[in-house]
């Protein structure tokens, strides 16, 4: 498995391709089952997973916790991601409205609330999840800062932020933000065009995609949009002898971003099946195969990046 280096941390690094657990609570596996899971995935060289305090109704981080305390060794073979941020209505809580919080109490006692949930010691990288349009980013910084000093978290990044509101964070932390965890699939791909990509390239920012496969509407969506793309990709996987999923993260294996997938499968042979997909990224050339418009725009794309005016 290829691994993702941080020009801008050199003690920060994860798997070109990241395991997603926002469904591990649908799931219902034992704590037995995940710790199988999570073996497996490990001996795929997946090391990355990816959390957040809300998943599961604010019940993953300790389900992933209950399997980390049956083989504790576990914990040093895998980087942990948690995100905070946003407020949920819940049993577990006693929120009057869903909201965003951003400010340095709730960030703190979110990083720590995971901490222990994963009876872990430390983050391996914490994202604030949403960009809060009242973020006051000198009291966030501090606290982010704060985290870090402490040997809570060991690096800091931000998910679904776009260029400026990245900047505006940056300018007020000590240290760089490393990871931008946005949406793109064939289904999404403004960030290709919109400058979050761009960004992250010129800035060295380690990109991870969320929702690779568009929520499942690449193969099962019955929008226009959708059934263009699923017609253009069952004609390439077949000239190029790889499976539809495959073929999407090829795709985003492609850019030079060095994107990281977040994958969100818990079955092993559909996640074997989309790791094999970078041994077979090689085979998307830039400008092969058909172009199918997404979303109506002024741009057709192939996988592989081949772009062209309408």
């Amino acid at each position: 498995m290829q691994r993702i280096q941080s020009p801008l941390n050199e003690a920060f690094s994860i798997s070109r391709i990241a395991m997603g657990l926002w469904r591990l609570a649908n799931w219902k596996y034992s704590p037995q089952q995940t710790v199988q899971l999570l073996d497996q995935l490990l001996e795929l060289g997946v090391t990355t997973f990816d959390l957040a305090d809300i998943y599961g109704d604010y019940r993953c981080e300790e389900l992933f916790g209950e399997a980390l305390k049956l083989k504790p060794e576990l914990r040093d073979k895998m980087e942990i991601v948690s995100k905070c941020g946003i407020k949920l209505v819940s049993d577990q809580n006693t929120y009057a409205l869903n909201h965003y919080d951003s400010g340095a109490a709730h960030v703190t006692a979110a990083a720590e609330s995971s901490l222990a949930k994963m009876n872990i010691e430390q983050l391996d990288l914490l994202l604030l999840h949403r960009p809060d349009p009242l973020m006051d980013a000198d009291e966030l910084a501090a606290a982010l800062d704060r985290l870090v000093n402490e040997g809570k978290v060991r690096a800091v990044g931000v998910s679904n932020f776009l260029p400026h509101q990245f900047e505006l964070l940056q300018s007020r932390l000590s240290r760089p933000l490393v990871v931008n965890q946005i949406e793109v699939s064939l289904l999404h791909s403004a960030p290709l065009f919109d400058g979050q990509l761009d960004y992250c390239q010129r800035e060295r920012v380690i990109s991870m995609a969320w929702s690779p496969f568009a929520g499942g509407d690449l193969f099962v969506g019955s929008g226009e949009a959708s059934l263009r793309v699923q017609a253009c990709m069952e004609e390439l996987a077949q000239e190029l002898d790889m499976e539809p999923q495959q073929l999407a993260l090829a795709w985003l294996l492609k850019h030079p971003a060095k994107m990281v997938p977040v994958l969100g499968s818990g079955r092993l042979a559909r996640l074997r099946s989309g790791i094999a997909a970078l041994e077979k990224s090689c085979r998307v050339k830039p400008g092969s195969g058909c172009c199918a418009p997404l979303g109506g725009g002024m741009w057709t794309e192939a996988p592989g990046l081949g772009l062209t005016r309408q």
